[in-house]
Formats: structure tokens, sequence, C-alpha cells
């Protein structure tokens, strides 16, 4: 294929090149970690037949800590060779919108959004905010997060669900105990490579001032913008950025990117994972329990995996989660 792009003529469409330039950058990866895995096995096959001739402990010491490290990052590959559908490897658009229940749910989403920043952190991803709606109190009403990174599709699908506290909560001057549902949905990204026809004659735009909690800046022109695609129903808006022409490439990023979403599960004659998931935000549909009181425990329903370290996974140790989870629909 690195051929290709020595042919002529290959740059004189552009779009074409980009997209084998890309596929091209992909094979690269696994090829180059596949080669670096066998040279290192190679290697530590002629110095462990050299510890025997020498009988050198101190080397063999050495080689036992090599095949570790060997061992963790073949297993890692493994891992990520799980992540086969096309989509996977693409970037994500993560959304987060509270259940039924005011400022608890609210303040609940916020507390998710936080543990994904978390998680994009550590995966040394990006994460850019493109939608954001305040709380009445506190918390959010919606977040829309575009998640950068290779495989951040493949990952998060794996959160895709309905995620449940249970805690003593803050707003409540008893002390009592409280239940709260939040609902997180994830996207695979598109770029220019897929075929998405949207007509500007199945779009209604609509403008209107961004507004913002007390005391932030509220905007005095309409550039926040709502988009409606009206053969599906579905609703995208932004007002995170300033600008009306900002706020509605933002805004389309997204329809696109659900669109898709449609698409595949339409290719695929089937629901998919992600559209199963879209319950009512209540008791019952949960995917992931959080639990903070009588006691500390974070449970996954769909795979049994659970922790009883909640402050470790809300400050972004999902792994285990998203590793148990792929595996099981691997198997499955």
């Amino acid at each position: 294929m690195e051929a290709a792009s020595q042919q002529a003529g290959f740059w004189n469409d552009n779009e074409n090149a980009q997209n084998v330039m890309r596929e091209i950058a992909a094979r690269k990866v696994w090829v180059n970690a596949w080669d670096k895995l066998n040279r290192q096995c190679l290697e530590n096959e002629e110095l462990l037949l050299l510890a025997e001739d020498e009988n050198d402990d101190s080397l063999l010491e050495s080689i036992e800590s090599e095949l570790t490290i060997l061992e963790s990052e073949t297993s890692s590959l493994e891992f990520r060779k799980m992540l086969g559908s096309p989509e996977d490897a693409k970037n994500a658009i993560l959304t987060i919108h509270p259940g039924a229940g005011g400022t608890e749910s609210q303040d609940w989403a916020q507390m998710l959004l936080r543990m994904y920043q978390r998680w994009i952190e550590r995966q040394g991803f990006n994460g850019e905010i493109l939608d954001f709606q305040v709380g009445d109190e506190a918390g959010i009403k919606s977040v829309s997060i575009e998640v950068k990174g290779d495989y951040a599709y493949g990952y998060l699908k794996a959160e895709a669900g309905v995620h449940r506290l249970v805690r003593i909560s803050p707003f409540d001057s008893n002390s009592r105990r409280h239940t709260s549902f939040a609902s997180v949905f994830v996207y695979p990204e598109i770029d220019n490579a897929i075929d998405v026809d949207v007509e500007e004659k199945d779009l209604r735009v609509d403008t209107f001032r961004a507004s913002g909690a007390g005391g932030q800046h509220v905007n005095k022109t309409s550039s926040a913008v709502r988009i409606t695609h009206i053969p599906t129903g579905i609703v995208v808006q932004c007002q995170n950025e300033r600008s009306q022409h900002r706020n509605k490439e933002s805004a389309m990023k997204i329809l696109f990117s659900k669109l898709y979403q449609m698409k595949l599960e339409e290719e695929e004659a089937k629901r998919s994972k992600l559209e199963n998931t879209k319950k009512d935000i209540a008791w019952g549909s949960q995917i992931r329990s959080y639990v903070f009181h009588p006691y500390n425990l974070v449970k996954d329903h769909r795979t049994g995996h659970e922790t009883g370290n909640i402050q470790a996974v809300m400050d972004g140790e999902l792994g285990d989660f998203i590793q148990a989870y792929l595996l099981q629909a691997q198997h499955e």
C-alpha cells in the first residue's frame, strides 16, 4: 500500500491520498509494535542461552524482569487487537445527561464529567468540550466532549449506558441517602471519508443567546446554535463558543456523528449495544453502580467486575472496567 503513495497522480486526489496515508500510518503502528515485541523475544532467547552457558544467575534475574515487561506489553497489544471494528480506531464524542431528580442528578452528571476528563488525561488523549449547559443550582444539564486519541471510541463505547449513584446527599439538610442516575452516550466521530448525506433543506437552524450561571458571562448576541435534523428528529446544540460560526461547526460535528451511528445500525440490520442501553434513566436500567454509602463499591452489572476503591475510579481509573467489558463482548 505504501507504494501507492509513490504512483504518478496519487496526490491529484487530495482527499483519497489523505485517506490512504491515514491507513498506512494505522498499519505501521501494528507492524512496528509487532516488530518490537518479536525483536525483544529473540534478544531474550539469546541472552537466556548465554546465561545458561555461563551459569550467570544475575543475568537470569535480568531476563526474568525483561520477560515480565514483555508479557505486559504483549497483553496490551492483544487487548488493543480486540478493537477490530473500523469505528474503534476513531475519535469519540461522549455526551452526559442527568436523569430525573433535579440538582442531585445534575451534580452526579458533573461528577461523571470529571471522572471522564481524568480518564482522558490518564490515556494521554485530548478532550474538548463542545457544549456545556450548567445546572439550575449545581452540576450540569448536559455536556458533549470531543475525545481525540487512538481508539478513543473503541475504549469509550464500554461506558455507554445509565450510571447509578448512591450517597448521602450534600444537598439534603437531613443527610439522607439518595440515589441518582445519569446517562452516557458515545458516538464515533466521523471524518470526510464517511459518506453521510445531509441536505440543507432537512435542517432547521435556530440561534439564541447563550446562558450561564449567575455571575457568568451571558452573550449579548444570539451566538448559540440549535440544529434539528427534520427527517430523524435528532436535535443538537452548542453554545460553548462566542462565535455563532464555531458553534454551528461543533453542532454539525455532533449531528454527523449521530447520523453515522444511525447509519451503522441500519447497515448491520440490528440495534447496536449503544442504542440498546437507551432505556429510562432510572432504577433497573443501570450498567454500573457507584455506592458511597453505607459502604464503598463500584460494580458493573454487565460483567460483574467490581472494586471497593471508589475514589480511584472517580479519579479516572476505568481501565479494568473497560477491559472486562471488551473481553466479555469478544467472548459473546
